[in-house]
C-alpha cells in the first residue's frame, strides 16, 4: 500500500525538524585554556594517581587524562605547554609558616650553620657580624642585627655571651637571634639600652640568662625576656616598608614552590598591611593569616575573616601560642631535659606561656564558641597535654563540630597524645625537619635517645589512619618545601643518622602533607591538594620525579616552577633571589628590622595579656 503524498512530506518535515533541534541541543566543545603536557604528572588523585596532560580553563583544572584525548580540548586560543620533562604536581601549601617575617632571613647577617649557612663556631659568627657592621640595617636601626646561630651546630656548644659580642662593637648594640627565634643574645651596649642589668627580674615566661656566680646577665635572653623588650626599640613602618617586607617573604616562598602560605601568627598591623597589598593585587600566593590570640576580637571583626579569598588573602582562624622551643630549651616537656640548660636545676623541664590552664581553657572555648578555627603551638609534651585538655573542655561543653583545630609541632607528641589528637580530630602540623637540622642535637642534649626517637611522630599518626601536614616554621628555617619532603620521609640527621624508623613515611605520604592533607587543614581540600578536574590549577615544577627517585636523593630536587591559578608566578633562574631583592631595598631593610619585634609576637608571648611589657627593675 502506497503512502499518501502529504504523509510523507509530513514524515519528513518531522524528521528535519528533529535533527534540526538536535543539532541546536547539542553543546559546543568547552575549550581549554591551557593544556600541560610533556612530563609526568603526578595527581596526588589515588583514583587517578598519574596522567600524560592537564587541561585548565578559567583557571581551574577542566580534565586530566591521556595526551590525544585532551588535545581535542585545544582550540584556536589554547596554550599548549611543553613541561620539557619537568614533573608536575598540585600546588605546594604551607602547613605553617611566617611569610611576613621571611624577609628578615635575607636582610640580617646570615648566621645559619651549614648547609644554609656558614656560621660553625662563635669566631665565625663575630666575623660575619664585624662584616655585616656597615649595611643598611645598623643605619636604620642603630643595631648590628644577625640572624640564625644555632648553639647546637657551633663548636663551643653554647650561645655567644655578651663579651664576645662585645668585640663586634662596644659602642653601636648588637643583637643575635637564635635560629628557633626564641632565645637571642646581645651585647653590654645593648644590655644598657635595655636597661636590664643585676637587678632586672625575670618577665613571666621568659628568663635572662646570668653570669655564673652571680646575677649579672651574661647577654643570653630567652622567651619574652627577648621579645617584649624589643618592641619599644622599633620603629613603625609605613605601608610601603611593610609591603617590601611581605614581597620579599613572597619571592622566599615562590622559589620552593608554595602557592599556598602562611602568616601563623599576625597582629592587628600585620594583617592591615596584607589587607591593602590584596586590594592592590600584590599578592601572587594565596595567604592564610591566623590572628594573635591576644587581639583576636578587632582581627576577626573583619569582612577578610573568610573561608574566601579577597586578592589572594583571608584570615583563617587565631593562633595560640603554648611553650617555647625544643632545641633552644625552652618547650614545657613532662619530664627534665636530658641536658638542662646551664644554670638550671636538673629538674627543669621549660616552662609554659600560661601557667594557668584556666586562661587556656577560656581562650579555646571563646574561639571554638565563635567559629575560630584554632592553631595551637604546642611543642612539649606537657605544653600538649594543656591544650588536649583545654579542647576536650570545651568540646565537652559546646559539643563536637568540624573545628580542625590544629596541634602546630607537636614534637615531642607521646603515643597516648597522637590517640588524643585522633579521637578529638585535633590535626597535627609535625616539623620534621627538626630530625635533620636538630636530630642529633635532639638525641644528644635535649631529649635523651628514647624520646628522640620519637619527635614529630608521623608513623604514630598514619597508624590510627590520621592525616597531617608538614612544615618549615620559617623563619625558623629557610621555607624549603624540598628539606620538608626529605626530613618527613628520610628523618636523617646531619650526620645522617636515621631518628625514628618507625616514624618514617613513603614518598606519597610526605607530598600528601604538603598538598592535599595541608589542603584539608585549611577547609580547602574541595579547591586544592590534588590534580583533578574542579578544582584550581596551583601546579608546582620539579625536575625529577620523587616517586621515581629513590628516596635518599629526594633532598637533591629543585624546584623549577611555580603556577598559580594557571598564571606561571615562578620560573627558576627568572626571579632574582629574595635576599638580594631585599637587600637591595631600603624599604625592605627597615621592615626586616621591624621583623624582629613581628618574631618576638610569632615565637613568643609578648601580646599574651598576662605578659609583662617589660622586665621590672
Amino acid at each position: 500500500m502506497t503512502q499518501p503524498k502529504t504523509s510523507l512530506a509530513l514524515a519528513a518535515a518531522l524528521l528535519f525538524s528533529a535533527w534540526g533541534a538536535a543539532s541546536a541541543a547539542s553543546p559546543k566543545p568547552v575549550l581549554a585554556d591551557t593544556i600541560y603536557l610533556g612530563g609526568d604528572i603526578v595527581t596526588i588523585n589515588e583514583l587517578q594517581p598519574e596522567a600524560q596532560a592537564v587541561a585548565v580553563r578559567q583557571g581551574r583544572i577542566l580534565k586530566v587524562g591521556d595526551r590525544d584525548e585532551l588535545l581535542k580540548l585545544k582550540g584556536p586560543k589554547t596554550r599548549l605547554v611543553d613541561l620539557k620533562g619537568q614533573v608536575l604536581l598540585p600546588g605546594f601549601i604551607d602547613g605553617h609558616g611566617h611569610i611576613a617575617n621571611v624577609g628578615f632571613q635575607a636582610a640580617s647577617a646570615n648566621l645559619l650553620p651549614a648547609p644554609d649557612g656558614a656560621v660553625n663556631n662563635i669566631p665565625s659568627l663575630l666575623k660575619t657580624l664585624r662584616d655585616a657592621k656597615p649595611n643598611a640595617i645598623t643605619q636604620k636601626m642603630g643595631f648590628i642585627i644577625g640572624f640564625g646561630y644555632d648553639d647546637s651546630q657551633l663548636a663551643e656548644q653554647r650561645h655567644p655571651t655578651r663579651d664576645e659580642l662585645d668585640q663586634v662593637s662596644k659602642d653601636v648594640p648588637v643583637l643575635v637571634i637564635h635560629q628557633s627565634g626564641h632565645l637571642g643574645a646581645v651585647n653590654s651596649k645593648a644590655l644598657e639600652l635595655l636597661k636590664i642589668d643585676a637587678n632586672s627580674k625575670n618577665p613571666p615566661g621568659g628568663t635572662i640568662r646570668r653570669r655564673e656566680g652571680s646575677q649579672e646577665p651574661n647577654g643570653v635572653l630567652e622567651e619574652n625576656a627577648l621579645f617584649t623588650l624589643l618592641f619599644p626599640l622599633q620603629s613603625k613602618l609605613g605601608e610601603t616598608e611593610n609591603e617590601a617586607m611581605i614581597k620579599a617573604g613572597q619571592d622566599l616562598y615562590l622559589r620552593f614552590g608554595y602557592t599556598t602560605a602562611q602568616e601563623g601568627r599576625a597582629s592587628a598591623p600585620t594583617i592591615k598591611t596584607f589587607t591593602q597589598l590584596a586590594k592592590k593585587g600584590g599578592l601572587l600566593v594565596d595567604v592564610v593569616a591566623y590572628a594573635d590570640m591576644a587581639t583576636a576580637e578587632s582581627s576577626m571583626d573583619s569582612p577578610w575573616t573568610s573561608r574566601a579569598y579577597q586578592g589572594h588573602f583571608r584570615v583563617g582562624g587565631v593562633k595560640l601560642n603554648l611553650d617555647g622551643s625544643p632545641q633552644g630549651k625552652t618547650a614545657w616537656l613532662s619530664k627534665p631535659y636530658y641536658k638542662v640548660p646551664e644554670g638550671q636545676s636538673a629538674d627543669y623541664a621549660g616552662y609554659p606561656s600560661y601557667k594557668n590552664d584556666s586562661d587556656v581553657d577560656a581562650l579555646v572555648e571563646r574561639a571554638f564558641s565563635k567559629g575560630w578555627q584554632v592553631l595551637a603551638h604546642v611543642n612539649g609534651d606537657a605544653a600538649i597535654d594543656q591544650y588536649i585538655a583545654a579542647v576536650r573542655k570545651a568540646e565537652a561543653k559546646l559539643g563536637r563540630a568540624d573545628r580542625r583545630a590544629v596541634a602546630i609541632h607537636a614534637q615531642t607528641a607521646r603515643f597516648d597524645q597522637v590517640q588524643a589528637f585522633h579521637d578529638l580530630a585535633i590535626m597535627p602540623s609535625f616539623f620534621p625537619m627538626h630530625t635533620f637540622y636538630w636530630g642529633d642535637w635532639h638525641r644528644d642534649s635535649v631529649l635523651g635517645n628514647e624520646r628522640a626517637q620519637n619527635i614529630s611522630p608521623t608513623g604514630w599518626a598514619l597508624e590510627r589512619g590520621m592525616i597531617f601536614s608538614s612544615h618549615h616554621d620559617a623563619p625558623v628555617a629557610l621555607p624549603s618545601s624540598i628539606r620538608v619532603l626529605s626530613a618527613t620521609v628520610n628523618r636523617s640527621t646531619r650526620t645522617g643518622q636515621v631518628l625514628g624508623a618507625d616514624q618514617r613515611v613513603t614518598p606519597l605520604v610526605g607530598l600528601k602533607a604538603l598538598t592535599l592533607w595541608a589542603a584539608y587543614q585549611y577547609f580547602e581540600e574541595k579547591d586544592k591538594g590534588s590534580i583533578e578536574v574542579g578544582k584550581l590549577a596551583d601546579f608546582t615544577l620539579l625536575d625529577k620525579n620523587p616517586l621515581k627517585i629513590p628516596r635518599e636523593q629526594l633532598a637533591n630536587l629543585t624546584v623549577t616552577g611555580a603556577i598559580k591559578q594557571d598564571r606561571q608566578v615562578y620560573t627558576l633562574g627568572s626571579q632574582t633571589q629574595a635576599s638580594g631583592s631585599c637587600l637591595a631595598s631600603d624599604a625592605c631593610l627597615a621592615a626586616a628590622a621591624r621583623s624582629l619585634t613581628l618574631a618576638g609576637l610569632v615565637h613568643g608571648h609578648a601580646e599574651d595579656s598576662h605578659v609583662a611589657s617589660a622586665i621590672e627593675p
